[in-house]
């Protein structure tokens, strides 16, 4: 059996000894551009991740405070004199950082925990992979969804990662040296073709929630413009428009031309600085290229048919036509969307179109619904003897927290009744005529649910709560800015009379009044629990963070009683 032995020990000699790992050192970019409000807590998440070494903010041409706040957080930062582009202070970043490993991370995260960056990081210590980007929850993906997929599917079909765009992602500090920086929005989906095309390990992190700022409409159009720009760019240059074959080109110039008319009539209704001949002419030359390929992809498609095996050809123009079908069903759901706008009336033909407003409520709030579509509402004139009222719909009221036979009130002076709305007319704002001056509406004005805080921002609101014999009546300021906010439940006599969420501030003083008169007050802090004794009954609130956001800010010390409860005699 010596044989065996020296197999053995042939074995245990070509072993070699693993060196044990070299620490490597992670660098996380922040790119900022004017968000002195959420930068320095960014960073402060930041600083209690224990894998992280060095954190540099980008200041991208900030016109507020960002740069100080970043600095007082603890931050390196870089400024750059001009707003040059997300992509161009991530590469800035880039070049400056000093570790093995970079992580960016947006500096409008409301909710980032250091948990989250862990968890973008941990894969490449660990050698799982060269980069990590992330896929969360969030509110908006309308680029993602409308442009970068379907563009993404058609030219880098390998690529199906939930969320290409995502703006938060880290990766090996040398594979980076290997990938073009785009300078603007298509950074991200640039990055993600280059590790794709260039074989560099990518894998997609799930970190739950994320809740920043959503971008207006005008961004959105100036990131699908840079998305597309991107996407085509990578697909000329990795040879992919040429793997496409002559019935491809067709396809293509036929998605153009459809492109070409929902990028017109997108203009025409919802870009105001386009103007209409111009929206009118991108939809004619689009309809034009449309209707001039998609007879030659029908012409081609038919040959196929004849030339294809019956066995391959549903699977075949599935493959070739699915694009060209998807554009089609956009372009007709958005042409059926303007027909019902549609209006005519005295030889005058009137398309205005609105979108309701999908809410998904993701925390731990009571509330009768988790899921509602609200609005839009048209504004209209008190009916006579009611100029003391604001008919609001039932929607709205929800939306701004409130309930018929409450108040509100713009000045010093003028207290307004809440009313339901006529029957017939569930989404009419009828205002009185000072009141649609202090709001800036007219009679005719459509208003997105979505525009509500913005219109009522500053309005006092009183809002109260029946439950046997007492009313409890809440007083709190709208907000156009959604905030983070706090849970409280009201308990009397052991007994849960009230819930609500709104806005408070810490270290902050908040007054408690019985039947108008101040009998307590609290100084503000989490997870709080308040007692007291009036009148024979036991009060207590308890103050809660469920993780939830408000456009409610009650009103502290010098500006009113927060509560005030009335307890009616038996």
């Amino acid at each position: 059996m010596y044989w065996f032995f020296v197999i053995l020990a042939f074995l245990m000699a070509s072993i070699k000894t693993q060196k044990p790992k070299k620490y490597q050192k992670v660098s996380v970019i922040i790119p900022a551009y004017n968000e002195e409000e959420t930068v320095a807590k960014v960073v402060e998440v930041v600083k209690k991740v224990s894998v992280v070494d060095e954190i540099i903010v980008v200041n991208d041409g900030s016109r507020d405070n960002t740069e100080a706040e970043a600095l007082k957080a603890g931050a390196i930062v870089i400024n750059h004199e001009t707003n040059k582009g997300k992509g161009q202070a991530l590469y800035t970043g880039y070049q400056n950082a000093e570790c093995d490993i970079i992580a960016f991370i947006d500096a409008d995260i409301y909710n980032l925990t250091s948990a989250k960056v862990e968890a973008m990081i941990r894969p490449i210590l660990e050698g799982k992979t060269d980069i990590t980007k992330t896929k969360f929850s969030r509110a908006s993906g309308r680029v993602t969804e409308l442009t970068a997929k379907p563009l993404l599917n058609f030219f880098f079909p390998e690529i199906s990662f939930e969320q290409p765009l995502s703006g938060q992602f880290a990766a090996k500090k040398e594979v980076l040296k290997k990938i073009n920086f785009e300078s603007d929005y298509g950074v991200d989906v640039g990055i993600v073709i280059d590790a794709d095309v260039l074989g560099i390990s990518i894998m997609e992190v799930d970190i739950g929630a994320i809740e920043h700022d959503m971008s207006p409409l005008s961004d959105l159009n100036l990131m699908a413009n840079e998305v597309v720009r991107t996407i085509i760019g990578r697909a000329n240059r990795y040879g992919r428009v040429t793997m496409i074959d002559d019935i491809g080109h067709d396809i293509r110039m036929s998605i153009v031309g459809l492109s070409l008319v929902i990028l017109g009539l997108f203009t025409i209704f919802f870009v105001k600085f386009v103007p209409l001949a111009i929206g009118v002419l991108i939809s004619v030359i689009g309809i034009i290229l449309a209707i001039y390929y998609i007879i030659k992809v029908i012409v081609k498609s038919i040959d196929m048919f004849r030339k294809t095996p019956r066995g391959n050809l549903l699977r075949s123009f599935i493959k070739i036509h699915f694009p060209m079908i998807i554009s089609i069903i956009v372009l007709l759901l958005m042409i059926s969307t303007f027909i019902g706008a549609a209006h005519f009336e005295h030889g005058v033909l009137s398309i205005e179109p609105n979108s309701r407003n999908l809410i998904i409520y993701a925390d731990d709030t009571p509330r009768d619904n988790t899921i509602s579509v609200r609005g839009p509402y048209t504004v209209d004139t008190a009916i006579e003897n009611e100029s003391n009222q604001i008919r609001m719909p039932a929607d709205a009221m929800m939306t701004l927290g409130i309930k018929a036979n409450d108040t509100i009130q713009f000045d010093s002076e003028n207290i307004y009744l809440i009313n339901e709305t006529r029957e017939g007319e569930p989404d009419i704002f009828r205002l009185p005529i000072e009141v649609k001056k202090i709001l800036d509406v007219d009679d005719g004005d459509v208003i997105q649910n979505s525009r509500l805080k913005e219109i009522f921002e500053g309005a006092v609101m009183t809002h109260s709560f029946e439950n046997n014999n007492t009313t409890i009546v809440e007083k709190f300021i709208i907000t156009s800015r959604d905030k983070h906010a706090y849970n409280f439940e009201i308990i009397i006599d052991n007994t849960s009379v009230a819930n609500s969420t709104g806005i408070f501030k810490k270290n902050v003083t908040y007054d408690v009044a019985a039947d108008g008169e101040y009998i307590t007050s609290f100084n503000f802090k989490s997870n709080l629990t308040k007692s007291f004794k009036y009148d024979g009954h036991k009060v207590k609130i308890i103050f809660d963070d469920t993780n939830s956001t408000s456009i409610k800010v009650f009103t502290r010390e010098n500006q009113d009683n927060f509560l005030n409860f009335n307890f009616k005699s038996i």
